[in-house]
């Protein structure tokens, strides 16, 4: 009678998955241009404190870290410990470290790098203050201090 019968007999068609290698590698090229590497491994414990205001860095390529805190192996000390790239160091040594950092740089992004300092709550505003006069010695312009926004 009508018009429109159903035959119980249809089968489902079958999916074509002959596009499915390139859906796969465009999202696996997809993460890898977007996924970044931690460049170095953190040695210092960091408890940053809680901050008021937050600064977001324009380019973090042009960021050069300085941790500060205590070191997380006890082997080497429970004092306060600086770490620069992969390596304990000394106030002294941050001069040279700028230095380094800065010849690694064009010209044009010399004067845009910024040192940010991720500093332990329980350390020591004086030594922060050296690690300060080191930088300015050393003509780093733009220094930044790193904490986790408090909550409200």
């Amino acid at each position: 009678m009508g018009k429109f019968s159903k035959s119980g007999g249809r089968e489902m068609p079958e999916l074509n998955t002959a596009s499915m290698p390139d859906l796969v590698f465009a999202i696996l090229f997809f993460f890898m241009v977007t996924t970044t590497m931690r460049s170095e491994e953190l040695m210092v414990r960091l408890k940053l404190p809680s901050a008021t205001e937050i600064q977001k860095l324009e380019k973090k390529s042009l960021v050069t870290y300085i941790n500060i805190g205590p070191a997380m192996d006890p082997r080497f000390g429970t004092g306060t410990q600086m770490q620069l790239n992969d390596k304990f160091a000394e106030v002294e040594d941050i001069q040279d470290y700028i230095a380094q950092e800065k010849a690694s740089m064009n010209e044009a992004d010399q004067q845009l790098m910024t040192v940010s300092i991720k500093a332990d709550e329980q350390t020591r505003m004086r030594y922060i203050s050296d690690v300060k006069q080191a930088l300015r010695k050393a003509y780093a312009l733009k220094i930044s201090y790193s904490a986790r926004k408090a909550e409200n």
